[in-house]
């Protein structure tokens, strides 16, 4: 897809971002076609430099950037930055509260004479008792019941990816085009918002609900009574193979059981609504289960994929990389990571015009974009010397 005919071709955001949430926001606009700049500390943003879990959020979420190495504490960082922030139409932040507004650079200061400016702001928390805690994705996830859900009774585990962190990313990424939107009626920019916490309760909202209708709290969910009574993990005949099968409709039911030759369970009259099997499944679990620990994974995949139901291999992360979807569909973007090594990361998981989104700028170095940024501002020699030293 050509640069101009991108969504958002033509917007400019400007991002004072950290870790995970905030910059979540600026590469999904980024990816849309929106001019996305970053502006990172002296040195460069420390979460280039974060070990373990921490070393690949960097390289996910901050493709189709340009950067600027800025010292906000100085008089000529904050004036570039306050420059930058005078052309965009959009500016995103995710540092604790009332840290922009120090600077300078918070709404009401940006606002002034940007009146059509779309400020978001990702915190931990909205507006309420909590606002001035600090949090982090883990903190939310516990807080909000999330960990209590993903793990067995005792043991509350946190999801197995960043999931608050990206989901209030893309809440924010809602609000923003949302803010858009009303500017093109009105010219009038907005002050938006998006949190952990809350986004932590929206994810948690159908459990929540789920009380409601039943008057019983929920169970964690490898305790959970499914609404299903196949919808589990079997093992396959080989040891190290197993295979995630969900049969969920009544007419799911009557190809499965056709499907592998389950004539008494076919038969059985009984069992030809939902709620009933749900109510048999210590019935039927065992005979699936014996039935597809004799089939290797392969045979029950081809039969599976043949009948049309729901099932799924157990993969790994670093499965992924090959995965022929992804490789064949245009899902993983060419990156360069900051060794020079090259390799392949999901891109935003979305078509427009059935044309996957492109890589319009690789990882950027760590402000390798601010004398080039700084003289389209229209800053003259002396004063880029000064804010970039």
């Amino acid at each position: 897809m050509n640069a101009d005919a991108l969504p958002l071709a033509g917007i400019r955001l400007v991002e004072f971002t950290h870790m995970v949430m905030g910059p979540s926001v600026g590469v999904i606009l980024g990816d849309l076609g929106a001019e996305v700049i970053k502006v990172e500390p002296k040195g460069g943003d420390q979460t280039r430099n974060l070990l373990g879990s921490g070393a690949g959020y960097f390289p996910m979420f901050n493709r189709n950037k340009r950067s600027i190495c800025l010292d906000l504490k100085s008089d000529a960082g904050r004036d570039a930055a306050f420059a930058l922030a005078q052309s965009a139409d959009i500016v995103v932040e995710n540092f604790r509260p009332g840290t922009l507004e120090r600077l300078g650079l918070g709404y009401e200061a940006l606002r002034r004479d940007n009146p059509g400016l779309i400020y978001c702001s990702a915190k931990g928390f909205l507006t309420g008792p909590y606002e001035q805690r600090t949090a982090l994705d883990e903190v939310t996830q516990m807080m909000g019941g999330l960990a209590y859900m993903t793990g067995p009774s005792g043991r509350p585990l946190r999801a197995g990816s960043s999931v608050v962190d990206i989901t209030g990313g893309m809440f924010g990424v809602i609000a923003i085009l949302a803010a858009l939107e009303r500017r093109h009626r009105t010219g009038e920019g907005a002050e938006v918002k998006c949190a952990l916490f809350e986004t932590t309760a929206f994810l948690v909202g159908q459990h929540m609900a789920q009380e409601a209708v039943t008057g019983a709290a929920p169970r964690p969910m490898p305790e959970r009574l499914s609404a299903w009574a196949i919808y589990d993990v079997f093992q396959t005949r080989e040891a190290d193979e197993q295979l995630f099968v969900g049969v969920v409709s009544d007419g799911q039911w009557l190809s499965f059981c056709e499907a592998f030759g389950l004539d008494d369970l076919l038969n059985d009259l009984s069992l030809r609504a939902n709620n009933a099997r749900v109510e048999a499944r210590e019935q039927i679990l065992p005979v699936v289960r014996a039935l597809f620990a004799s089939m290797s994974r392969a045979e029950l995949i081809a039969r599976l994929e043949a009948t049309g139901l729901p099932f799924a291999p157990i993969a790994r992360p670093t499965d992924l990389f090959d995965d022929p979807h992804l490789v064949e569909g245009g899902g993983l973007v060419d990156l360069t990571l900051p060794n020079g090594t090259e390799t392949r990361l999901p891109g935003l998981p979305i078509e427009i015009d059935g044309e996957r989104l492109p890589l319009r700028r690789d990882l950027p170095v760590a402000g390798a974009d601010g004398a080039a940024l700084l003289r389209e501002m229209g800053l003259d020699e002396a004063a880029i010397s000064a804010a970039l030293s």
